[in-house]
C-alpha cells in the first residue's frame, strides 16, 4: 500500500493570500447566486463535492468558502454540498448534480474506489471532473489539483527528525491517515524518505506505525493510546498526518504528563492545530495554501467550460501518474510549507486563518510572545 506514484514534484509558488472568510464554515447546501455577465462562467453550474465534517476544519471552514467564492468570481452558479464522511451520500450527490445540469464536476471523494465510480457516471453524462485535493486512483478525471504531497510528508518527517536530533535510538510512533485517501500514502512516501534512514540507522526507533480508517480522529487516538501502553508508556515523538489526529494524540498524551515533552507534528494548519503549537503541544503543522487550490479549480473550470484544452493545460502543467492504471494525468501540484512555533505568525498574517480564532483565552499571551500583533 505505499505508493510510488508521484511523477514529478511541484515547482514552488508563492503563499500570499488574499482570504476574508476562511475561519467561518458555510452551509452545505447547495450555494447558488448571482454571477457576473461579463464573466466566462455565464451562470454555469459547477458541482462541487467535499468528503466530509469531523476529520478536518479545512473542508468546511477553508475550501468551501474559497471554493465559492473563486467560482462566482468566474460566473459560475456553485452548487457545494458535503457528502459528511458517507461513501453512498458522495453517489447520491453527484446523481444530483448531474440531474440539475451541472457542466463540471469539482470532486474530492470519501474514497479514490468510490470517486472513480463517480467519474464514470460524469464521463457518461459528458460531464469532465478536476479531482480536488485528492487523486481518486483508478478514475477519468481531465485535471487534478492539489499540493505536492510527498512534500508535505518530508516536512513532517523531517521536522519530527530535527525535533529528536541528538536523542540517540527516541521512540517514534506513527498514526497515518486512511489507506483509501491516495494522499496518506502519498504523505507515508515523504515521511519515510527522512524517517526511514533513521529507522535502519538506529538513530531512531518506529515502535509502531497504523493507518486510520477514514482518517477517524477517535481512532487514531485510540490507536495511539493502546500502542503506547503497548509500549510502557514510553514514546519520544509522534508523526500524526493532520492536526485533527495530533489533537487526539494530545490528549491522550495530556492523560499521561506527556504533553509538551512529545514533539507530534500535523497538517492543514487550523486554528486548533495553531493553538496547540503555540501551546508547546503539538511540534509543527503543514500550512497549504487552500486559496491557490482553489482559485486554480475555479479557472480550470472555466476552461472546460469553454472546452479550451489549450487554456486548461497552461493552469495543469505538471502530470501525476495514476497508481492503479498508470494514465498520466495533467495536475498543479502547489508548494507546501512547515509551520513551527515562530512562523505561526505567517499563517495569520497572511490571512489564511483569522488571528481572533488563534489567540483566545490561554494563547492570547502566548501570540505576543510568538510576535502575532
Amino acid at each position: 500500500m505505499r505508493s510510488r506514484t508521484l511523477a514529478v514534484l511541484a515547482a514552488s509558488t508563492g503563499l500570499a493570500l488574499a482570504v476574508t472568510a476562511c475561519g467561518a464554515n458555510s452551509s452545505n447546501s447547495g450555494s447558488g447566486g448571482s454571477s457576473s455577465s461579463n464573466s466566462a462562467g455565464n451562470g454555469a453550474k459547477v458541482g462541487v463535492i467535499l468528503p466530509e465534517t469531523t476529520t478536518s476544519a479545512r473542508w468546511e471552514g477553508f475550501d468551501h468558502p474559497l471554493l465559492e467564492k473563486k467560482l462566482k468570481d468566474q460566473g459560475f452558479d456553485p452548487i457545494i454540498q458535503n457528502a459528511q464522511g458517507d461513501d453512498q451520500k458522495v453517489s447520491q450527490l453527484a446523481d444530483s448534480m448531474l440531474s440539475q445540469g451541472v457542466k463540471v464536476l469539482i470532486l474530492a471523494s470519501t474514497t479514490g474506489d468510490v470517486g472513480a465510480a463517480v467519474e464514470k457516471k460524469a464521463a457518461a453524462a459528458g460531464v469532465p471532473v478536476i479531482d480536488y485535493d485528492r487523486l481518486n486512483a483508478g478514475g477519468s478525471a481531465d485535471y487534478y489539483v492539489s499540493f505536492d504531497n510527498v512534500k508535505v510528508g518530508t516536512l513532517q518527517g523531517q521536522a519530527l527528525a530535527d525535533s529528536l536530533k541528538g536523542k540517540q535510538g527516541a521512540q517514534v510512533i506513527e498514526i497515518e491517515g486512511a489507506a483509501t485517501d491516495n494522499n496518506a500514502l502519498l504523505f507515508y512516501q515523504g515521511q519515510q524518505q527522512v524517517l526511514k534512514p533513521l529507522y535502519d540507522a538506529g538513530t531512531l526507533k518506529l515502535v509502531k506505525s497504523q493507518y486510520t480508517d477514514k482518517w477517524d480522529n477517535q481512532t487514531g487516538g485510540t490507536n495511539f493510546e493502546n500502542f503506547l501502553t503497548a509500549n510502557g508508556g514510553k514514546v519520544d515523538g509522534v508523526l500524526a498526518a493532520n492536526d485533527g489526529l495530533a489533537g487526539a494524540v494530545i490528549a491522550v498524551l495530556k492523560k499521561n504528563g506527556l504533553n509538551g515533552k512529545v514533539p507530534v507534528t500535523g497538517q492543514d494548519a487550523t486554528a486548533d492545530g495553531l493553538k496547540a503549537i503555540l501551546r508547546g503541544d503539538q511540534y509543527m503543522t503543514v500550512f497549504k495554501p487552500i486559496e491557490q487550490e482553489a482559485d486554480a479549480a475555479a479557472k480550470l473550470a472555466t476552461a472546460l467550460l469553454k472546452n479550451s484544452k489549450s487554456d486548461a493545460d497552461k493552469i495543469a502543467t505538471q502530470k501525476v501518474t495514476d497508481p492503479k492504471t498508470k494514465r498520466e494525468v495533467s495536475s498543479l501540484l502547489l508548494d507546501p510549507q512547515s509551520i513551527t512555533k515562530d512562523k505561526v505568525k505567517d499563517v495569520i498574517s497572511a490571512g489564511a486563518v483569522a488571528k481572533a480564532d488563534v489567540c483566545t483565552g490561554d494563547v492570547a499571551p502566548l501570540c505576543a510572545a510568538a510576535g502575532i500583533n
